[in-house]
């Protein structure tokens, strides 16, 4: 969680005379821009701006841009400078204050974004200006941040902005539930709903790269036929509406695919259940969202004569509870960076946004049949 956060009062210049020489100077001013930082006598402000929330409710009416201050920093700190940070729909519930976990008040927006190092203390190793790195705790949604060296992880500035701002988030959920829960084999099937989302986009194309087939469901909409073209242009094996789920063609689907092993449920309710209905015997399925906001039914049949296994994941308790060291995080960063290198893996479409057009970027991501992520842009 960020430190508590205050209004500006004062410049602190004596601050930055006694503690200067906790931080290693860089070049960065000459070759990055940074913005909202003023300076005095060659010294950092201690102020940024930030999507700040002090009371839960609707984005449009309680996220507000706002002028924060710095915490000191100290010798194992690192200063970095936000480069892009997506609004994903975790973040709308959590301002909404609907979410699993929720932020203490006031609190900056944001659940993933990446940066760019700007100082690092004296005693910090493991990360050097100039570096890319993303936080590891929430609250991105800001030009500048203060940081303990352990709670950044770096990457690799190599990769499209885009792919580094939507990392952590969307292509981890899809790995760990690609890999956690049923041993797949080239050849085989995954079955999922919410296919377009973020983290539908990455299921795609990490099965795919991994030679899994993929049955991604979505919603019928005016425009299916050219969401089904992009879905199958970065992989998917076959695009199918809702309402195709109960119908005879999926007989002839599963003609020339095996019936999947594992489900991945984003949505809940109805379109959750049928996706248990195309499952072979002993498979499993993951719920990891409810965007339709109604309860998982589960055939009685699905459990007695096919032994389903209905199991839930949430990347905030996997770090938790399975990478608290952060080795396992590392390399699977370290295996989706390989992923984007090799142009198999992308950012979902997106639209950038600049920090101040934050309101029509809150706005549109609360969109029905919304197809470009946004992403605010420092």
């Amino acid at each position: 969680m960020w430190p508590s956060l205050h209004r500006v009062c004062s410049r602190r210049q004596a601050f930055f005379k006694r503690n200067s020489a906790l931080f290693k100077r860089t070049g960065y001013d000459n070759d990055v821009h940074v913005s909202h930082f003023s300076y005095s006598a060659g010294l950092r402000a201690l102020t940024c701006k930030a999507l700040l929330y002090r009371k839960h409710g609707d984005p449009s009416k309680v996220v507000d841009l706002e002028d924060i201050d710095l915490p000191s920093r100290g010798a194992n700190d690192v200063l970095v400078k936000m480069l892009a940070a997506p609004i994903n729909p975790a973040d709308i519930n959590m301002i909404q204050g609907t979410y699993g976990i929720l932020a203490d008040l006031p609190a900056v927006g944001g659940n993933e974004g990446v940066g760019q190092v700007v100082e690092v203390g004296s005693n910090v190793n493991s990360v050097k200006a100039g570096d890319w790195v993303i936080p590891k705790s929430s609250g991105t949604w800001r030009t500048e941040v203060v940081l303990p060296e352990d709670s950044v992880l770096s990457l690799p500035n190599d990769i499209p902005l885009l792919c580094a701002a939507t990392l952590k988030v969307n292509p981890c959920t899809a790995f760990r539930m690609l890999s956690d829960f049923e041993d797949l084999k080239t050849g085989e099937s995954v079955i999922q709903n919410a296919a377009n989302s973020g983290v539908g986009q990455a299921v795609i194309q990490i099965a795919a790269a991994r030679g899994i087939k993929t049955i991604n469901v979505v919603r019928d909409r005016p425009e299916f036929a050219e969401l089904s073209k992009r879905l199958k242009a970065i992989g998917a094996t076959y695009v199918i509406k809702e309402e195709e789920l109960r119908q005879p063609e999926m007989k002839e689907l599963f003609e020339t695919c095996p019936k999947p092993k594992l489900a991945l449920n984003g949505v809940g309710g109805k379109s959750a259940t049928e996706l248990l209905r195309h499952l072979q015997y002993g498979s499993t399925m993951v719920t990891y969202g409810g965007m339709a906001r109604k309860p998982v039914t589960i055939p009685v049949g699905a459990l007695i004569f096919k032994d389903v296994k209905v199991r839930g994941f949430w990347i905030t308790q996997w770090h938790k509870y399975c990478s608290s060291d952060g080795k396992a995080f590392r390399a699977m960063l370290d295996e989706l960076c390989d992923l984007i290198r090799k142009g198999q893996l992308t950012a979902p479409a997106c639209t950038e946004v600049g920090l101040q057009d934050y309101s029509k970027a809150l706005d549109a991501a609360m969109q029905p049949f919304i197809s470009s992520k946004q992403v605010l842009v420092m």
